[in-house]
C-alpha cells in the first residue's frame, strides 16, 4: 500500500511538472509573438496572458516581471530557432553545409526568422540603456559567434576549410549577417535575402578556401 501511494504521488508530481513546463512554454511562445508584433515598451503582461490563454496570476507565477519575461522569451526564441540549425545533421553533414545553414538562419529569410529578428532589434534598443539587456545581448552573441567559430574549427580540422583565425572570421560573418539583416528588416529597396546571403557567403568563403557560390541546400 505504501509503495502504491508513493508511486501515485511521484506520478502526480511528474504530471504537475509536465503541465507547468507546457504552460511556461506556451507563455514564452505567446510572449515572442506579442513582443515581435507590438514592441516591448507597449506590451502589458495581461496581453501575453491572453495570447497564451492563461490567467494573469498564472503568468506572474512563472514570470514575476515584464523584464524577466522578455529575457526568457529572447533566450527561448534563440534556442528554439537554433535547435535544428547549429548542430550536426548526421555523419554525412559537412562544416560547409552547417555554415550555410547558420548564415541563412541569421537573416530574416522567413516569417519565424523575421519574428526572431524583431525580438533581436527590441533587445538592441534596450541594451543601449539597460544593463540587464546589455548583458543578455552579450551572452547571446557569445553563443551565436561560438557556434560559427566551432563550425569553422570543425571544417579546418576535417581539412574542409583553409586554416584561418576562427574567432575573428566568426565575428566577421556574424557582423555581416547583422548588417544585412537590419537592411532586410527595414525593407531597403533592391536588396533581397538571396542577394544578402550570396554576398555574405562570398566574403566568408574566401579565407576558408571553398566555393564562393552559396550552397543550394543551405537554406533554413
Amino acid at each position: 500500500m505504501a509503495l502504491r501511494e508513493a508511486t501515485t504521488a511521484a506520478s502526480s508530481r511528474r504530471g504537475t511538472t509536465d503541465t507547468g513546463s507546457a504552460t511556461r512554454e506556451a507563455i514564452l511562445k505567446a510572449a515572442c509573438r506579442v513582443i515581435a508584433e507590438t514592441g516591448f515598451e507597449r506590451i502589458r503582461m495581461r496581453m501575453v496572458g491572453e495570447a497564451a490563454g492563461v490567467s494573469t496570476a498564472t503568468l506572474h507565477y512563472h514570470f514575476a516581471t515584464r523584464e524577466k519575461l522578455f529575457a526568457e522569451a529572447l533566450r527561448f526564441s534563440f534556442v528554439d530557432t537554433g535547435a535544428d540549425v547549429y548542430g550536426s545533421h548526421g555523419a554525412s553533414d559537412t562544416a560547409t553545409a552547417r555554415l550555410a545553414r547558420i548564415i541563412s538562419a541569421s537573416l530574416p529569410s522567413s516569417g519565424p526568422l523575421r519574428r526572431e529578428w524583431a525580438l533581436w532589434m527590441e533587445l538592441w534598443c534596450r541594451a543601449i540603456r539597460d544593463k540587464g539587456s546589455s548583458s543578455l545581448c552579450a551572452d547571446l552573441y557569445r553563443q551565436h559567434n561560438g557556434w560559427i567559430e566551432a563550425t569553422i574549427r570543425d571544417g579546418i580540422e576535417a581539412g574542409e576549410f583553409t586554416v584561418c583565425d576562427p574567432a575573428s572570421h566568426a565575428q566577421l560573418i556574424s557582423s555581416l549577417c547583422d548588417g544585412y539583416g537590419v537592411q532586410l528588416m527595414t525593407a531597403v529597396p533592391t536588396l533581397t535575402v538571396k542577394d544578402a546571403r550570396q554576398v555574405i557567403w562570398r566574403v566568408a568563403s574566401g579565407p576558408l578556401g571553398i566555393d564562393p557560390d552559396f550552397p543550394l541546400g543551405g537554406k533554413s
